[in-house]
């Protein structure tokens, strides 16, 4: 069984307007599936959907069954078991999952005394050493969000994600924020945390550079249709679909102009 298998999936507004139509993927443990398309193309939406998480005023239809629950329709108190455990989210923007009023080792305490139990020494010791594992020390667990860099807020909800456990991590456009030198080492810490606990993943990007960096198969969204899916080999030297192929010239259009400003 898959760890997570979406099925005609299909997200609509209050005044049924639909925002994402009939998307199906599977994602198996120790996947790494992308899903890219530019803004609108409905992609961080089907994210939500499969964690259950969509704004108020839209719904979802279909079938998102993670780790063996079905999502769609179920209530909250149903997928609290779900959240974390199976899966969990880093966003885009971090200080929207941070609190600007607690510092970062209580917030990073939280989950960790949620879902392994933990209490006194033993959950100081996790939470330093969830820190390190993403390469902070321990003078970010003192300090409040405002006080610290974009993308040490981001390791930070990377930390947290992880404290949890999941056996599957959604990164929704993880890096779009940080500068090109610290989106790569987010990337190169990002990629080698999934590989060291066997996690599966599903990352989220307008960038299919990056997700062809850390992801082996995608699925291409226009306007919430999935238009093309296939291994990255496929998707980048053989194209289908014209969006696909708008796509991946424009990529390799980014890296000629970036070798020709090399020195």
């Amino acid at each position: 069984m898959s760890l997570l298998d979406v099925k005609d999936l299909t997200v609509r507004r209050a005044d049924g307007r639909e925002l994402v139509t009939g998307v199906s993927f599977t994602v198996g443990t120790g996947d790494r599936l992308g899903l890219i398309g530019e803004s609108g193309s409905g992609k961080s939406l089907t994210a939500l959907a499969v964690m259950g998480l969509l704004p108020a005023g839209m719904t979802a239809h279909g079938s998102a069954v993670l780790d063996g629950t079905e999502i769609v329709g179920a209530r909250d108190g149903k997928l609290d078991g779900v959240r974390g455990r199976a899966a969990a989210v880093v966003f885009q923007e971090p200080l929207t999952a941070l609190d600007p009023l607690m510092r970062v080792g209580h917030q990073l305490a939280e989950p960790l005394r949620r879902h392994q139990r933990l209490r006194g020494g033993p959950l100081r010791a996790a939470v330093m050493a969830a820190l390190a594992e993403v390469r902070l020390d321990e003078r970010v667990a003192r300090a409040y969000p405002h006080e610290i860099s974009g993308g040490q807020r981001q390791r930070v909800a990377i930390a947290m994600a992880l404290a949890c456990r999941p056996k599957l991590l959604i990164a929704d456009e993880p890096t779009t924020a940080l500068d090109v030198t610290v989106q790569a080492e987010v990337l190169t810490l990002l990629d080698g945390l999934v590989a060291s606990r066997g996690m599966a993943l599903l990352f989220i990007s307008h960038d299919l550079a990056v997700v062809a960096g850390v992801t082996d198969r995608i699925v291409v969204l226009k306007e919430g249709v999935a238009v093309e899916s296939g291994s990255v080999r496929d998707i980048v030297y053989e194209p289908r679909h014209a969006y696909t192929r708008s796509l991946v010239n424009s990529a390799w259009e980014l890296e000629g102009e970036l070798d020709r400003m090399a020195p």
